[in-house]
């Protein structure tokens, strides 16, 4: 364990509420400034994260104050029931010390809920730019280190060049307006993502609380159909970025791939957004992804435009700590 690391002068920190969404948008559009050089994150995208039924906002989250400036956020929470927990952390630059002391809080609490899970560890995950207002080497003297990188890719789009692409012989589109079709949804997300890195099997009431599924705008996902497998792939996508048009998620089943539907998929995105009056879209990739999705979006025009690690910590969950 490291050395406790004491608060600042000057510096207060306490629990978030709902209230306090618009303030934690602020901040994180200040280090979105810093890190990417434009304001990317939503008010929307805040609100979910507070409200998420497996955040404790008294034990889970923490803001730091500079007087009453906010200067600091933190999150943890637990999607796995086990050992794997997640955290997000963000910081102004020039707040080391501060920021650290909450790091000391946020690895208290993480350890103590894998321990209530009846784990005897807690391996816990956090995703930063590659370029953080963290200090990286602080990071590490904790144990810290970088163990996957992901990049987040984007493209132009035109309205004449990005028409939407007629569909391969067999493959039929159809948007998730209807429940059964989002319970569909969840399910070929789940059976095409069991394989990847730090996936977290989610039933569909989780998932619908991950993506804020009350707020969706469900004609926005689309499930692919082919003829003699079935639903084989699916495309979930949202438009309440400032900056561009969003894929949250490109997934098709691993008897399907090869046949296009991935690529049909994507360019039924671009077509649809780009007469939306989009003129952007982005996507985030595992770079290590075996079933070639970063080739993928690079044969269909998308470069990079950031990228993001995941750092993992393992801690030991205290005596006495673990629930049987």
């Amino acid at each position: 364990m490291t050395t406790p690391t004491p608060l600042p002068p000057g510096l207060t920190v306490r629990p978030a509420t709902l209230d306090d969404a618009e303030a934690v948008r602020v901040l994180l559009n200040e280090v979105d400034l810093a890190e990417i050089g434009r304001a990317d994150t939503g008010l929307a995208e805040v609100q979910a994260d507070l409200k998420h039924p497996q955040v404790d906002l008294e034990r889970d989250s923490w803001l730091m104050f500079e007087g009453e400036r906010l200067v600091a956020y933190g999150l943890v929470w637990d999607d796995s029931g086990g050992e794997r927990i997640d955290m997000d952390h963000y910081t102004l630059p020039g707040r080391t010390q501060g920021a650290l002391h909450l790091f000391d809080l946020m690895e208290t609490r993480a350890a103590e809920r894998a321990g209530g899970n009846g784990a005897e560890r807690a391996v816990v995950h956090m995703h930063l730019n590659i370029g953080p207002t963290m200090d990286l080497d602080a990071l590490r003297g904790r144990g810290w280190r970088a163990v996957r990188r992901y990049n987040v890719m984007e493209r132009s789009l035109d309205r004449e060049a990005d028409a939407s692409p007629s569909p391969p012989d067999g493959v039929t589109l159809r948007s998730c307006l209807a429940e059964p079709d989002r319970r569909r949804a969840h399910a070929l997300l789940q059976q095409s993502m069991v394989d990847h890195f730090d996936f977290q099997p989610r039933t569909y009431e989780q998932w619908l609380d991950d993506i804020d599924g009350g707020s969706a705008d469900w004609s926005l996902v689309w499930i692919a159909h082919v003829d003699g497998l079935g639903d084989a792939g699916l495309l979930r996508s949202h438009n309440d970025r400032a900056s561009m048009a969003w894929v949250g998620n490109l997934a098709v089943l691993s008897e399907a791939r090869g046949k296009g539907l991935g690529s049909h998929l994507l360019r039924h995105a671009f077509g649809h957004y780009a007469a939306l009056g989009r003129d952007r879209i982005g996507l985030g990739v595992d770079t290590d992804n075996s079933s070639g999705a970063l080739a993928l979006y690079e044969r269909h025009g998308m470069t990079l435009d950031y990228a993001v690690d995941t750092w993992e910590l393992t801690l030991p969950v205290p005596p006495g700590a673990v629930s049987g």
